[in-house]
């Protein structure tokens, strides 16, 4: 047997050639990067150590510097994910205006759900990640910032938010306030799984539009009649 040659494939590292995919110092980023890109393509399952790390042009071990095992990257794309949905949300709310709170309100109700069913059909893989995995809403500290958009919400508080301000401007009575998050959600991500996996799949793009108006103006109203 000859020795291989300096410029054969195989003296190479499997790894050489990507290794300038993340700058040094920066490797978990790279990592999370990686995973955001197979959970856009395949979901919560596509987000495997072997492949990221692969993708990140490391070897595979390099991965457990920064994560204990392939459930702690999965948290931390999810992270990512959650931060994109809020930013989704984030952009479609209205400027705040000082002369109609009452219809702001109204509107940025129906801007963050519109935002939501938004990103679930834009990234679908990514929408199943950040929330088909454990996400706790409920919490007795602050939420993680990883979770948050540019405004420092997640997209649970982000909704919270909202019907605050609903209540704030007197269009929620007492009694209609509490639990009105969970109820809101529901239906809104109801629509974006049956758009996405159910018997809405298919739908063309102007009709859930339409739809998706409906729903959001369907769940104002009732849980402000």
């Amino acid at each position: 047997m000859t020795a291989a040659s300096p410029g054969s494939s195989r003296s190479a590292s499997p790894y050489a050639a990507t290794r300038g995919t993340y700058r040094h110092g920066d490797l978990r980023r790279a990592l999370i990067e990686a995973g955001v890109a197979l959970a856009r393509d395949g979901g919560p399952t596509a987000v495997v150590l072997r492949e990221t790390t692969r993708r990140a042009g490391v070897a595979p071990n390099a991965a457990y510097r920064h994560f204990s095992s392939r459930e702690d990257l999965l948290a931390a794309v999810r992270a990512e994910a959650l931060a994109r949905a809020a930013r989704h949300m984030e952009e479609a709310r209205p400027a705040r205006t000082n002369e109609d709170e009452a219809a702001w309100a109204r509107a940025a109700l129906r801007a963050v759900g519109a935002g939501y069913l938004r990103f679930a059909r834009q990234e679908p893989g990514l929408f199943r990640t950040a929330f088909t995995v454990q996400f706790d809403v409920v919490r007795d500290g602050p939420a993680d910032p990883a979770t948050a958009g540019d405004t420092g919400r997640n997209p649970f508080e982000l909704l919270v938010d909202a019907l605050d301000a609903l209540e704030r401007t007197g269009q929620l009575v007492e009694g209609q306030r509490a639990g009105a998050e969970f109820l809101a959600w529901s239906a809104v991500h109801g629509m974006a799984l049956l758009a996405l996996d159910g018997p809405m799949r298919g739908l063309p793009t102007p009709q859930l539009d339409v739809l998706a108006d409906r729903l959001l103006r369907m769940v104002q109203h009732g849980l402000a009649p």
